[in-house]
């Protein structure tokens, strides 16, 4: 459909052509997904199973299963099939089965063989309470969010980051009643390069405190105690990217996370991780996302920590829309998309702030149900924090103006240490004042016809759709390879964890993914 849209003025066509392009892009690279499996994303079946819990050594028991069917070689067959086979031959459950081979007692490839429906029936009752079970928690998100409601978007959004989860809580506590909607707990530095899940309560990170399911427990548990006390649901995010990134949203999904961060190519660009295992992994984790009804953030924000703002905007939308078509394969509904931007141009362009204003505004044109996740100023944050909490004020205006859905808040004293609780407090003071005072701009104010905001959002749209044309063209793959994204090359072979990856055989099952993608449905 061809025709302008939108008070930008927008090209439909080029809108559409561009949103095609990414359809096939993903629809390419789901073909190869398709093929193959990992080893993450078995252990994700595993603890869906009911796997979990450390040996004697520490090592999760996920990883000690699956680690005994790959070193066999039979991982191809998939983890389900193994521990249902095992069920039939043993009369153990999951858990027990874990325990007996971690203990040096069972090799469960060794096995009398059963065929592979045996086996999906065998395990279909586990299946279903692992489905009813995060079900619950969802139906009991809706249901308090209903009873006791919640804050206005954009929804105001602030990390604690000490490393102790118990110190967590109470920074997250305090900033709930200062007014934030979202807490975001920050892992601890380069866990998502660990190829395995930490297992318990922590009190001792880097940068950040360790994703573990216990964790996740702790904190949901804190939330909920204050939400009831300040009279709104609080949501709980984390991160679910990296070597593990289908375990953790498994994880986010049991104990009732309600946002995770979760980009297709994230993990690729910033971590090194090999695309073949991040793309791959990334499927299982958006599937179960989405059955979870998790707002996913993905992650182009970064792309302007490595790139220039201005000249490589079109790279943000390009990535927003195939983010996007990804997601539209693991049936996660527009609203718990939340495409992911930032304001990151240099404060001393002339007219960066309208450059700013199109770059958000044609998110949410072209995004309309998205729930849009916006990043603050952290590039040319200087140590000076009264231009810093100017910054952060034209961020928050263009927020409201643009209609944003997530807004991370930026702290005045951004690059300088990790914010006190009077930082935060500042922060969400600035972001309520604002959206206050500006809640209608938006839809108030037109543009000018042919303006530089006009026309600004015209040329990032007609690049982006340029660049998707030739990345359909070439492949995925080939275009990382070439660096087009945040100005970071990555080889196909390359990075960690690619001896992860494994071509899986015709009899192969993942018994979630169908029935998640259809609701639960059996």
């Amino acid at each position: 459909m061809n025709g302008k849209t939108g008070k930008l003025n927008l090209d439909r066509g080029v809108i559409d052509s561009a949103r095609g392009c990414a359809a096939r892009i993903a629809e390419s690279v789901q073909e190869f997904i398709d093929r193959r499996t990992t080893v993450s994303t078995e252990r994700t079946v595993a603890r869906m199973l009911g796997v979990d819990g450390v040996d004697g050594a520490d090592w999760p028991l996920p990883n000690v299963l699956v680690d005994q069917i790959r070193e066999a070689g039979v991982l191809s067959m998939g983890c389900a099939y193994w521990i249902g086979n095992a069920m039939i031959a043993t009369g153990l459950r999951p858990p027990e089965i874990a325990v007996k081979v971690a203990a040096g007692e069972l090799d469960i490839t060794k096995l009398p063989a059963a065929g592979p429906e045996a086996a999906k029936e065998k395990i279909a009752p586990a299946v279903r309470e692992t489905l009813a079970a995060i079900k619950k928690q969802r139906e009991y998100r809706e249901r308090t969010i209903a009873e006791i409601g919640e804050g206005r978007q954009p929804y105001l959004y602030v990390i604690v980051a000490t490393g102790n989860i118990y110190e967590d809580v109470v920074q997250a506590q305090a900033a709930a009643r200062q007014g934030a909607d979202i807490i975001a707990v920050i892992r601890t530095t380069a866990q998502s390069l660990l190829d395995y899940v930490p297992y318990g309560a922590t009190t001792e990170g880097f940068g950040g405190t360790y994703a573990t399911q216990e964790n996740f427990r702790i904190m949901r548990e804190a939330l909920d105690e204050v939400g009831n006390e300040v009279g709104r649901y609080i949501r709980l995010c984390n991160y679910s990217s990296g070597m593990c990134m289908p375990e953790i949203a498994a994880m986010g999904a049991t104990e009732r996370l309600d946002v995770m961060l979760n980009d297709a190519l994230y993990g690729i660009l910033f971590r090194d991780i090999n695309m073949q295992r991040t793309l791959i992994d990334q499927f299982f984790s958006r599937v179960i996302i989405g059955y979870s009804g998790i707002t996913f953030n993905s992650g182009e924000d970064n792309y302007l920590t490595t790139a220039d703002a201005f000249e490589e905007a079109h790279t943000v939308l390009a990535s927003q829309l195939i983010n996007e078509q990804f997601a539209v394969l693991a049936k996660i509904p527009e609203k718990q998309m939340g495409l992911g931007h930032a304001f990151e141009m240099d404060p001393d362009i002339e007219d960066g702030f309208l450059y700013e204003l199109a770059q958000a505004v044609m998110a949410r044109e072209i995004f309309p149900e998205a729930s849009l996740k916006y990043m603050p100023p952290t590039k040319f944050m200087t140590g000076n924090i009264f231009k810093g909490h100017i910054q952060n004020a034209l961020f928050n205006m263009i927020a409201v103006w643009s209609g944003q859905s997530l807004q991370l808040l930026g702290m005045m004293t951004e690059a300088i240490h990790t914010p006190h609780l009077q930082d935060r407090f500042l922060s969400i003071e600035n972001a309520s004042y604002i959206f206050n005072n500006a809640r209608h701009i938006g839809d108030e104010i037109e543009f000018k016809k042919d303006g530089i905001i006009q026309k600004r959002a015209r040329q990032v749209l007609a690049e982006a759709n340029k660049m998707l044309m030739e990345i359909e063209k070439e492949g995925l793959f080939s275009t990382i390879e070439q660096g087009k994204f945040g100005g970071v090359k990555r080889a196909r072979d390359g990075g960690k964890g690619l001896e992860g990856v494994v071509v899986v055989d015709d009899d192969y099952f993942n018994p979630f993914i169908p029935l998640m993608m259809r609701g639960g449905e059996l």
